[in-house]
């Protein structure tokens, strides 16, 4: 196989997968745009007869769709702003302090990743509660706010990073801290930046945590107001696909505005197998 082939076939896949990803997408949009009947139809057609672009109107007047988005940004933001914190404090710990049973730490704290979310629900929720967090943004956002993937994607990149330029800034004064915030943070703002865009979309999407902890619409995410939407106005799809369209737009201008770190990140830190 030539290498020309080879690269028309390669274009060609991925033409196809990306064709394939983007026909539920598609499906969303124009189902969005349906009148009641059309989109409840038994046999349903797709594509819209007659274009009702009211449907936004009518989805928002429907449920808090404005409130629960503000309420996903609160929980998106808080949790990932206090997950890169956090994470970059314990990765410069555990690639540069050198301190009795650091890797047997590390290596518990990775082990974590084994425990699935589902395991630990009941027990998280059952702290929060004795804690009086039911419905509130600490009980949202702190359970979620440390994990061992974002310690360890930021301290594989900070291994890569060279002693010198922190034993220089040492020489010239600078204490452990200063050296960590003045050197290490800006020169790991490729990993930071996907850690933090891994963080948003996971944590936009979220849908089990805020269901089980929210109970009003005070703290209730989108995804969970996609839930409420259909228990209490039915299957009235074009509604529903048009409040899912709206809380989908938000991920996908992230993605455009920060893809360019995304790349660079995943090609400097340790997922791009460096």
């Amino acid at each position: 196989m030539t290498t020309d082939v080879r690269r028309r076939l390669v274009v060609f896949t991925c033409f196809l997968v990306t064709a394939v990803t983007l026909v539920p997408v598609v499906m969303m949009l124009l189902v969005a745009f349906q009148s009641d009947a059309e989109s409840m139809a038994a046999k349903p057609s797709f594509w819209p007869s007659s274009w009702h672009p009211e449907n936004l109107t009518r989805a928002f007047d429907l449920v808090p769709l404005g409130k629960y988005l503000l309420n996903t940004v609160y929980f998106a933001a808080g949790t990932t702003i206090l997950e890169t914190v956090t994470a970059a404090l314990a990765a410069y710990a555990f690639a540069r302090l050198n301190f009795p049973g650091r890797s047997w730490l590390f290596g518990i704290y990775l082990a974590t990743l084994m425990i699935p979310s589902q395991v630990t629900l009941i027990p998280q929720f059952v702290l929060v509660a004795k804690l009086h967090g039911i419905d509130t943004w600490p009980g949202m956002i702190l359970p979620h706010a440390f994990t061992a993937i974002g310690v360890f994607l930021l301290r594989q990149f900070f291994l890569g990073i060279p002693r010198d330029y922190e034993e220089a800034a040492r020489l010239d004064g600078a204490n452990r801290w200063q050296a960590f915030v003045r050197v290490i943070v800006p020169l790991a703002v490729p990993a930071i930046a996907t850690l933090a865009v891994f963080k948003f979309i996971g944590q936009w999407n979220n849908l089990l945590w805020p269901l089980v902890i929210s109970n009003s619409d005070a703290t209730r995410t989108a995804s969970v107001g996609l839930q409420v939407f259909q228990d209490t106005n039915g299957t009235q799809w074009n509604l529903l696909l048009m409040a899912a369209t709206v809380t989908t737009i938000p991920l996908i201008v992230l993605f455009f505005l920060t893809q360019r770190w995304f790349v660079r990140g995943i090609t400097m830190s340790g997922l791009g197998g460096r």
